[in-house]
């Protein structure tokens, strides 16, 4: 009864923001049911038409972005990356060199070490989603500041409105506290699921630069890993058990 009430929910959510952007009628099509097995992670195509139910269209909206003071030095926008048809969304906080410099998110160390997270989960990175909080590089990769991310987060909750994942990893705290509306720390969310507008549940997570750092806590995003794979219904890869 609890997730009828939830799935009632995400439909109310997702048909006011359709209405907010000028979607009145919605065409009727028949729809698989979402796939639970490693080789079929995505979901099914969406039905919607519009060019503005496309993560091409929320791109396109962003445009050139100057909307807060992060364009001034940034050389790409790093808007996201992976599958639109995925169950599976990891959001970080921002770009960092070597993602500005590629347009890519998390390209460098510390998503080399994400990369190797998911290739553990038994999953490749064109299986998900990923993307950041913001969409250029903060100065000396310092964390993004309040305004940046009001300006930035407009664009993200549009691409999750857009993709309708199952699950969404919050990886560290500025990405977490984002996405839930609290000002909790890291070490108090992560661990277990926390809810997304009330449809779309969470995983809060240490932050792959932070492993980089400090490799102890391995262990306990592997650990949140293996609770987001039981909720996909997709077996833990043997010998990561």
């Amino acid at each position: 009864m609890q997730d009828i009430k939830i799935f009632h929910k995400k439909i109310e959510n997702y048909l006011l923001y359709l209405k907010e952007i000028g979607i009145d009628e919605l065409p009727v099509q028949s729809r698989g049911l979402r796939a639970q097995s490693s080789e079929d992670i995505q979901k099914q195509s969406p039905t919607l038409s519009s060019p503005l139910s496309t993560l091409k269209s929320v791109r396109e909206e962003l445009g050139d972005c100057k909307r807060c003071k992060l364009h001034k030095q940034r050389t790409n926008i790093v808007f996201g990356v992976g599958s639109p048809n995925t169950s599976l969304v990891f959001v970080g906080e921002g770009p960092g060199e070597d993602e500005d410099l590629q347009g890519e998110p998390f390209v460098g160390r510390a998503g080399q070490l994400l990369t190797k997270i998911i290739n553990a989960m038994g999953l490749e990175r064109k299986d998900v989603y990923i993307c950041n909080v913001v969409k250029c590089r903060p100065p000396g990769n310092r964390n993004p500041e309040a305004d940046e991310i009001a300006a930035c987060r407009p664009f993200l909750e549009k691409q999750l409105d857009v993709i309708q994942p199952k699950i969404i990893v919050a990886l560290g705290t500025h990405a977490a506290q984002t996405l839930l509306n609290t000002s909790e720390k890291i070490t108090a969310l992560r661990g277990r699921f926390h809810w997304y507008r009330d449809g779309i549940q969470l995983m809060p997570t240490f932050h792959p630069s932070y492993l980089l750092r400090n490799e102890s806590k391995k262990k306990e995003v592997w650990e949140d890993m293996k609770v987001v794979l039981k909720a996909l219904g997709l077996e833990i890869p043997e010998g990561k058990k």
